[in-house]
Order: structure tokens, then sequence, then C-alpha cells
């Protein structure tokens, strides 16, 4: 990657990279792209020919850095450029726009473009162009934490389950909510870096989710369900011998088995029927499950799908995971919808179907704004 870049620097290469953006529309001749003089609250005007013989002014706010959480300050900006505009677009510029900040560019109606060639410039009824995906050219600020670390995994199920939705939480009182195996410090990192990307919000009485479902889907992307070690069984029990033999398994190990993906959603959303049944057991209760089971490994034919899982996180249940009596728990619903994801065959689509019929029902119940 690049060196950073001077202020002035980055402004000019900002303006040669917007000049290029326009450039690629064949009907847009004449665009200008120039420096603007302070007082106007922004670093540079694009003023645009329209078909109708009016101009459009996109308003670019020229930034080195921006995280998140200072995103809502800038939101609320309007522009107002000198000359007679049709049509004025407030724009974010950076060296990189990361995912969030476009989501949020998205929402506040802003349009945005970077260094590397990401875009979304839009001048409503007029003209659109987009594209994301291309890696930084400049360093880009590196996170304060990351989520795809199972010990950040234990911070964000507590704080994603619709039963936690609504709570106003401190840093030791969600450490309650990871043990073991997750320190505070670990916490204070996870904490600053969802408070920087704007997931939750901070007030005198401690923090809260502010954006469930954005996080929900950037813990998603990041999920290693790839460092489960997966094993096939097979078993003659089906129907109601099989849900009784499991829960047996869960009453001898402390609940430290559940109803995993496809086998977790029947009960929480069905929408997918599928054979197999999905469940999480650790490495030394395997014996003890295949005993009660009466279930032999195999290397096809499978009927059951057993994971042993990385971290134990996966066993945190809240209310949501008991279901029913008399048979083994799920895991909790955010915990099967990533897992869903994951799970290949029609995993997405059981994992919508989830998210549709239970989480955002249930994260709005709670007074959570998505």
């Amino acid at each position: 990657m690049n060196r950073p870049l001077s202020p002035l620097q980055l402004e000019q290469a900002l303006a040669a990279a917007l000049r290029e953006l326009l450039g690629q529309v064949a009907w847009l001749k004449g665009a200008e792209v120039t420096p603007v003089a302070p007082p106007a609250g922004f670093d540079l005007l694009a003023s645009l020919p329209l078909v109708d013989g009016s101009r459009a002014a996109l308003c670019v706010e020229c930034k080195s850095e921006l995280r998140p959480s200072l995103f809502g300050p800038l939101a609320g900006r309007n522009f107002s450029p000198a000359g007679k505009f049709k049509v004025v677009v407030r724009v974010l510029a950076l060296p990189w726009v990361s995912p969030r900040i476009a989501d949020l560019c998205t929402e506040h109606g802003w349009s945005w473009f970077d260094l590397a060639g990401n875009h979304r410039l839009d001048v409503p009824g007029w003209l659109r162009l987009q594209r994301a995906g291309k890696a930084p050219v400049h360093k880009s600020p590196r996170p304060t934490a990351n989520l795809s670390t199972p010990e950040a995994g234990r911070v964000v199920r507590a704080l994603l389950l619709p039963d936690n939705a609504g709570m106003r939480w401190t840093q030791r009182e969600i450490l309650n909510h990871c043990r073991p195996n997750v320190s505070l410090g670990l916490v204070n990192k996870v904490v600053r870096h969802l408070r920087d990307e704007a997931f939750i919000e901070e007030s005198e009485d401690g923090f809260h989710l502010s954006d469930p479902l954005k996080l929900l889907l950037a813990w998603r992307d990041v999920y290693r369900f790839d460092r489960h070690e997966r094993r096939g069984y097979f078993t003659l029990l089906q129907g109601k011998k099989l849900q009784k033999a499991l829960a047996g398994l869960d009453s001898q190990n402390g609940g430290l088995a559940v109803y995993a993906s496809f086998s977790a959603a029947e009960f929480q959303a069905p929408h997918v029927r599928q054979p197999k049944t999905w469940l999480y057991v650790r490495q030394q209760d395997l014996a003890k499950f295949e005993e009660l089971v009466e279930a032999k490994p195999v290397d096809s034919g499978e009927n059951m799908v057993v994971m042993i899982p990385e971290d134990e996180g996966v066993f945190y249940l809240g209310d949501g995971g008991m279901m029913g009596e008399n048979r083994l728990a799920c895991t909790n619903l955010v915990q099967t919808y990533v897992d869903l994801w994951h799970s290949g065959g029609r995993g997405q689509e059981a994992a919508e179907a989830l998210l549709e019929q239970r989480l955002k029902p249930e994260w709005k119940a709670k007074g959570l704004k998505l």
C-alpha cells in the first residue's frame, strides 16, 4: 500500500479520482471538479451539466479517515454551494470507504467514493454510478478488535440475543455473559470497536445495542464456521425415540449439547426440511453421545451431523434455546442464523426465514430500530 498522503495531496488525488469517474459517462460533457475555499463547509465542488440544461452540484467532504461512530454529526449537514443548481448531492470521499461507512452513507442519503475505485454517486433522477469490492490502495485504519475470534463472538452473541436486546450494559455485566476464557480487557477492546463502528451507543449509564441487523451481518460475514470439526454419524433411531435419546445426553452433560443449524431452525422457524439431525457436541461427550443415540461414525450415508465446537460459546442459549420439554435445547437464534448461513444446501434461505420470522420481530419488540 502507498504511504499516507498530506491533506493537500489527498484532496488533489480525490479530485482526480472524481474527474475520472465522471469522465466515464459518455453524455456528461463539461463536468467540472474544483477545490472550494473556506468557509464553504466542504472541500470539492463538482458541477455537472444535466440533459435539460440545468446543473447538479456534488458537494464533496474529503477526509483522510472517518470512524462510523463519527458519521452521525456529519450526516445532518446540508451544503449550499454558490451558484444555481437544480440538484445538490452530499458526497463523502476517503482514501478507502469501508462497507460500514458505505451503508451509513446510503442510509443518510449521501453519495461516496474512494481512491480504490469504489463508489456510489447518485444524482436522483439523473445519474447513478456504483461499484464496490476493490481493495484499499492506501493504508486503512486497523480495527480495534477482530470479530472473527471466538472471544469476540461471545460478546456479540450476548449483545444480539433478543432476550438481552433492550439492556443497557456495563463492561463488567457483559463479561458475566461471556465466561469463561474472556477477560475484561478483551471485552473493552470489542466494545470500543463496536462503538467505533456505530453498532452500539454509549451513555452515562452504560451502552446499548443500536444497530442489531448490521452487527449480525458483520459478524456473519467474518464468522468461521469451518473452525468447528464436523463428523458424520448414522443411527437407526428416528422421531421420538431419537429425540428422547438426545434429551438424555442433555441431562447427563449439563446442557453442553444442542440442536444446531437446520435442526435448530426446525424448532425455531420451520422453513427448509432436510433429513439430517444437526448437533453441537463437545469432544469429551462424543462417547456418551454414541452410546445413548446408538450412533456409528460413517464416511458416507450419514443421517446425523455432529459438530465439535471450537469454542463453547455456541452453548450460550438464553431463554430462546429452551423451546420445549423432554428434548435437547437449540442454539440461540443468533447462533442458528450464522450457522445456517454457512451450512450449505438451502442454509441461506433458511437463515433468511429465521431472520424475518424471529430475529427482526423480537428485536423490534424490544424497541430496537432496524
